[in-house]
């Protein structure tokens, strides 16, 4: 049994339409410029700060309170996954259009090596310097504090080594 023979571009094919993964990426982008930069740096709002005066009866968490505050974050942490995951979906989908190949971005090994590399990197820098060099934060503050900072930070060196062992064995592209 061989593998399966590698598809042939053909000259008359037409461009995929880039429109839908641009969609996906404007809705995830948008949602990120929205969460950080008005939920979290400017603090204007979180997701449920208005609800003392919203249509549709959900239970009132002001901000300026400890539980309404856990509560906001929640929702918060809520909004970004979501906006995460559309940035992700559309980033798929934009690959898949170029490579010529539909769902070609869940399958290929470079794509998929070099973000694992990226998150480590961000792991690393992030907890480096905001964990140890400023002491800004930490992963999880109290009983075995140092721990969780070591624990981010293994995190972000497994994540880069597994990332670049998986983008060198593969194919910069599908050519």
């Amino acid at each position: 049994m061989s593998a399966p023979a590698p598809r042939v571009r053909d000259v008359d094919e037409q461009p995929r339409s880039i429109t839908a993964p641009g969609i996906v990426l404007g809705i995830g982008l948008g949602g990120f410029v929205d969460g950080i930069l008005l939920h979290q740096v400017l603090q204007w709002h979180h997701m449920l700060t208005s609800t003392d005066t919203d249509t549709i009866g959900v239970p009132y968490y002001p901000a300026t309170t400890v539980h309404g505050l856990e509560i906001n974050t929640l929702w918060d942490g809520l909004f970004h996954a979501f906006t995460w995951l559309m940035v992700l979906i559309g980033m798929a989908m934009l690959f898949s259009r170029v490579q010529h190949g539909r769902g070609a971005a869940w399958r290929h090994r470079t794509l998929w090596g070099w973000v694992l590399v990226g998150w480590g990197l961000f792991n690393l820098v992030e907890g480096t310097v905001d964990h140890h060099l400023l002491g800004i934060h930490h992963v999880r503050s109290g009983d075995h504090q140092l721990a969780w900072d070591l624990g981010f930070l293994g995190l972000g060196a497994m994540l880069v080594l597994v990332g670049w062992l998986l983008a060198r064995t593969a194919p910069a592209t599908d050519t």
